[in-house]
């Protein structure tokens, strides 16, 4: 990246409000959030945030596609490389004490196979991600130690998805909610995948996570707020179930051993992008 175009790029993202749309755009990437969201998750002006999204446009840091009547903003991934590549090896000489906190990999290659600590994301914790910590737990070949956490968790476990989980033949009786601040003390587990299964969670402010772990956004819409009959309640649960049963299944049939950082996160993105899940994200 040019001097001139990273100074453009550095200066869109020294105002606080351009930085945040940004932030949270990469919290979604590489897929595209509608300007509404974007709104109400940080609490922008319509008007406002058209004139940030603008601004970061003309940067070259986001670009927006048209989806039927909706406009979708999302990340410049090939951009935003290119700025933290200027940062890090133009303006930081490559510095060994800069770069390998970034390319630092927890587990030893030998072991990329085995082992695997993934946690599953949601805001209450009650069915989406307890879905994913089950179905992962239950396919994971012994490759997976599952989690699932809550940014805002419900006391209880939704009993529509406790009643899919046990029709589908899955041990329920260690599963609870919990708050996302269990598995960032400083005795928890080193994470090397963080999905967030709902819009709502990715959008939520957490520190970055330590061991640099693969993340994903996996969203998917919240069946616990599907109206009608109890019978059309359950429907909607156990089409969540079976979008999530899809995306993990194919997650687990990874080559991990094969894969670099880059072609796992590469995986990763497509498995929540894909259209057969019947998903939102």
């Amino acid at each position: 990246m040019e001097h001139d175009s990273a100074a453009r790029a550095f200066t869109m993202l020294g105002h606080p409000g351009r930085l945040a749309v940004f932030r949270l755009l990469m919290r979604f990437a590489p897929q595209g959030v509608r300007p509404t969201e974007i709104a109400a998750t940080l609490g922008l002006k319509p008007n406002t945030l058209s004139h940030h999204l603008a601004d970061l446009g003309a940067a070259g840091l986001v670009q927006v596609e048209r989806q039927g009547r909706s406009l979708l903003y999302s990340v410049d991934l090939e951009r935003a490389e290119a700025l933290i590549g200027y940062l890090a090896l133009d303006v930081g000489r490559a510095r060994p004490d800069l770069l390998a906190p970034l390319l630092g990999y927890r587990k030893d290659p030998d072991m990329l196979d085995t082992d695997f600590d993934v946690l599953f994301i949601c805001s209450g914790n009650s069915a989406r991600s307890i879905f994913a910590e089950a179905l992962l737990r239950d396919l994971g070949k012994g490759k997976f130690q599952a989690f699932s956490a809550g940014t805002r968790p419900n006391t209880e476990l939704n009993p529509f998805a406790l009643e899919v989980l046990k029709r589908n033949g899955h041990d329920i009786s260690g599963l609870r909610s919990k708050h996302v601040s269990e598995f960032q003390r400083p005795d928890a587990p080193v994470m090397d995948f963080v999905f967030t299964v709902c819009d709502t969670a990715a959008a939520e402010e957490c520190p970055p996570w330590p061991g640099q772990p693969i993340t994903g956004h996996w969203g998917l819409p919240d069946p616990v707020k599907a109206t009608g009959t109890d019978a059309e309640k359950a429907l909607v649960f156990a089409q969540t179930y079976a979008a999530l049963r899809r995306r993990i299944a194919a997650f687990v049939e990874l080559p991990f051993a094969s894969l670099s950082r880059i072609s796992l996160q590469a995986r990763v993105d497509a498995i929540g992008a894909d259209t057969l899940t019947h998903g939102k994200g």
